[in-house]
């Protein structure tokens, strides 16, 4: 299964998504089984790593995310990915303008996954609140898991 998380900047939001994904499916044995990533919709932050803030609250849960240099999503990931999962409704939006659409039915919001069908996760870039960006994330990559485990 090949998953995408999408921001707007891809240090803060998507890359915990994808992180904590990673760590999911690590300690539940599927490694093999998942490719995960995440892009940004904006091209401002490309090359940067994990906001610190976003690294801090990932490191006190025991998630490492070295190596992460944010990139734009393009066109052809809709065909590389099965799974596009944007964090607030602008993503969204913005990943179907890039995308041309959706018309397989692949791009979703994260907090569907979590039982809260239309709500957004908070960007903590301006919220500076990553506490509840990790519980919506966590929460929201638990759903995912499950749902493609079916459970």
């Amino acid at each position: 299964m090949k998953i995408l998380f999408v921001c707007h900047g891809n240090i803060c939001r998507s890359p915990m998504a994808e992180y904590i994904m990673k760590d999911l499916v690590k300690k539940a044995g599927l490694e093999d089984q998942f490719q995960i990533s995440s892009a940004a919709t904006s091209r401002e932050e490309i090359g940067n790593p994990v906001y610190s803030p976003a690294r801090r609250k990932l490191a006190e849960h025991g998630i490492g995310c070295n190596g992460h240099a944010a990139r734009q999503l393009v066109g052809s990931d809709y065909e590389r990915f099965e799974l596009l999962i944007g964090m607030d409704h602008a993503n969204i939006r913005n990943m179907q303008r890039i995308c041309g659409g959706d018309p397989d039915g692949k791009i979703h919001l994260l907090m569907e996954y979590a039982g809260k069908p239309g709500k957004e996760v908070s960007d903590p870039w301006y919220t500076d609140d990553f506490e509840t960006a990790w519980q919506d994330i966590f929460a929201g990559c638990n759903g995912v898991l499950a749902e493609l485990l079916g459970k």
